[in-house]
């Protein structure tokens, strides 16, 4: 058996999110359907994030295993991706992996970014690529508020409840605030998140850009590890895989 690794963009707005599910549409269903057919055997494929109904990924990192020897990998991307972008999917990348690799459990770092367009009028180009928010934002608030949320603590304020994690203690080590005209892009980085806990985070720190909440009152929230507590999460049209690092 061989293993590859393969580098996936996809838009998720016309998806029931990554992983397979009973009915509907979703990225790793597709992949491993068309796959299968261009190999003439059945693949698996392993994905290093369970993405969210219309979370996009500009690097979703996944793997699988054939019997067959993939010796042209510019034919194999060429033919491939003949199938999928129609569906929004295109593989960027494939490459030859030992048997000790996997996508999700060999991962040393998760990079996501969330996207808002902070302006009066709503985005054409950009529907469904980032979040909408008309009212001015204070992005130095906000950055003050980021800087809280590096480093290893408790994360149940940011945390769904449906969430499978062991543990809700994570380590955040970045997050960053860019702000460019009328775009404000975040980045987190850790080696694993909890269920919506970005899209969470998010919320809260919209909270404090929009003054309804003072730096106090963010961090208090944090702090609680009450769910309840918690601002509605951002919504899933602004979140990005970025890259996933091993």
């Amino acid at each position: 058996m061989f293993r590859y690794q393969i580098l996936i963009e996809y838009v998720g707005t016309n998806f029931r999110g990554w992983q397979i599910q009973k009915k509907g549409k979703t990225v790793q269903g597709i992949l491993q359907n068309e796959i299968s057919k261009l190999l003439k055997e059945k693949i698996i494929i392993f994905g290093a994030g369970r993405l969210d109904v219309g979370v996009h990924a500009k690097e979703q990192s996944a793997h699988f295993d054939c019997k067959k020897k993939i010796t042209e990998f510019d034919r194999f991307l060429k033919s491939i991706n003949h199938f999928l972008n129609k569906d929004g999917v295109t593989i960027l990348k494939i490459k030859k992996r030992n048997k000790n690799f996997h996508a999700r459990f060999s991962a040393k770092m998760r990079v996501y970014n969330y996207v808002i367009i902070n302006r009066i009028s709503g985005p054409v180009l950009d529907e469904n690529r980032g979040w909408h928010i008309a009212r001015d934002l204070d992005v130095k608030l906000m950055r003050k508020s980021a800087k809280k949320l590096i480093g290893t603590m408790d994360f149940s304020t940011f945390r769904k409840s449906s969430c499978r994690a062991k543990s809700p203690i994570k380590t955040m080590k970045l997050v960053k605030i860019i702000s460019t005209k009328d775009k404000i892009e975040i980045e987190f980085r850790s080696q694993s998140f909890l269920q919506q806990q970005v899209r969470s985070m998010v919320g809260c720190l919209k909270y404090v850009g929009e003054k309804k909440w003072t730096l106090k009152k963010f961090v208090n929230v944090m702090e609680s590890k009450k769910r309840e507590l918690c601002a509605p999460p951002a919504p899933s049209q602004g979140l990005y895989l970025t890259r996933v690092i091993y």
